[in-house]
């Protein structure tokens, strides 16, 4: 494993400069869900180069297959990165910022797929050192329900390049971990979500007769004082659960009572059963409240992706394997996110790991949130995350 570490060690000196150059032409190029079409011709570009055969899926997603030399095996290891953007206009003033007004790589999309690109430059130059197939997963549309991940799981193309699918490995940046750390969450990671849309429909009417009209916006300040009730008084209290609502537009005045009022939100958790449960408890409550009250209610649920978790023993080996590659002080234990991610739906069919890397250098510009107008991240984390998944990747398959 030494000769192989070292090998490794040397190569992401080559490739970390090509990786950076890869991630800030994205950067400067994002593209929405679905509509990824230049990051895939760039993909597409760049495993040409490198004489990595692929193929296209969901669009405008991109499998590359990697085959070992040094037995045969039937074992197979899929490595996922997401490749599209978010309709976010940036606010960082730097070299590559993005050209594409309103659309930004404000969640590190951009280092996940400029990182699968270093990964697979080093792994193509040696496969004297592992068996069995690795699949290099350009994946589109996580940000948008239903995912990228459902369409690729439904089109049968990992399956179709043979043997069994040992894991499916993949990483997300974290602003809120430091350069150049890796944090692990056995079991339950994160959360599930799903999306309501509604409007609550009264009688507008004028701010001085208030008995005139149906206030739709008192309707909804009520309906969402109850929803709450659902979270707190509902759900047991070890279950993690979150009801957001983001959007709540009333369109009056100050002396007018409007028509309407809409509201958009999210529920998300990390119980399966818990979710159903609270959802049918949510869409009966919306339904039945401002009919009480006089209003009536138009709702859309839209089913978003489920709970993302990690195989145990993959968790477990890889933290061994890191730990002694790159020190204790290197891997953390993480909790829960409730955030969503539609890595989740391979989670449900594979044993998948999904890891955390650190991009927060101590300066202010690391530190913005993702989804955030200035999020941006130090690409020293290459450093780590590269040969981190390639030393997994071999470890898993080795013969």
């Amino acid at each position: 494993m030494s000769q192989l570490a070292d090998q490794i060690n040397n190569k992401i000196e080559e490739v970390f400069s090509q990786a950076v150059y890869d991630r800030r032409y994205l950067h400067q190029h994002p593209e929405l869900s679905f509509n990824e079409f230049e990051t895939s011709a760039y993909i597409r570009g760049r495993l040409d180069a490198m004489n990595i055969p692929f193929r296209i899926v969901a669009k405008t997603g991109v499998v590359a297959v990697l085959e070992g030399e040094l037995e045969d095996s039937d074992d197979v290891v899929v490595i996922r990165a997401d490749i599209d953007a978010l309709p976010i206009e940036e606010k960082n003033a730097v070299d590559y910022r993005s050209e594409h007004n309103g659309v930004m790589h404000a969640c590190g999309h951009d280092f996940h797929t400029a990182n699968l690109l270093g990964v697979a430059s080093i792994i193509n130059g040696l496969r004297s050192y592992y068996s069995g197939k690795i699949l290099l997963l350009f994946q589109p549309a996580e940000e948008k329900i239903p995912g990228g991940a459902i369409q690729v799981l439904e089109s049968g193309i990992l399956e179709s390049f043979g043997g069994r699918i040992k894991a499916v490995l993949g990483l997300h940046v974290s602003p809120r971990l430091s350069l150049g750390k890796i944090g692990i969450c056995a079991g339950r990671f994160m959360a599930s979500s799903d999306e309501f849309y509604l409007t609550i429909k009264g009688r507008g009417g004028h701010a001085a007769e208030p008995h005139r009209a149906v206030d739709p916006i008192m309707i909804a300040v009520q309906l969402l004082s109850a929803l709450q009730q659902i979270v707190s008084r509902k759900s047991d209290p070890n279950t993690p659960s979150v009801l957001t609502f983001g959007r709540f537009e009333g369109k009056g005045a100050a002396n007018v009572i409007p028509e309407e009022v809409i509201l958009e939100g999210t529920f998300r958790t990390v119980d399966e059963k818990w979710r159903a449960e609270a959802l049918q408890q949510i869409e009966g409550l919306i339904n039945t409240l401002p009919n009480s009250l006089g209003a009536s209610v138009q709702l859309e649920i839209r089913r978003g992706y489920p709970t993302l978790y990690n195989d145990p023993e993959l968790a477990a080996r890889s933290k061994e394997l890191w730990t002694k590659l790159l020190g204790q002080d290197r891997i953390t234990d993480v909790g829960i996110w409730m955030a969503a991610e539609d890595f989740a739906y391979y989670s449900h069919k594979y044993p998948s790991l999904f890891v955390l890397v650190g991009t927060d250098n101590g300066r202010l510009e690391t530190q913005y949130g993702l989804h955030n107008a200035q999020f941006n991240l130090d690409e020293e984390a290459l450093r780590t995350s590269i040969p981190a998944l390639v030393h997994l990747v071999f470890d898993l398959l080795k013969g």
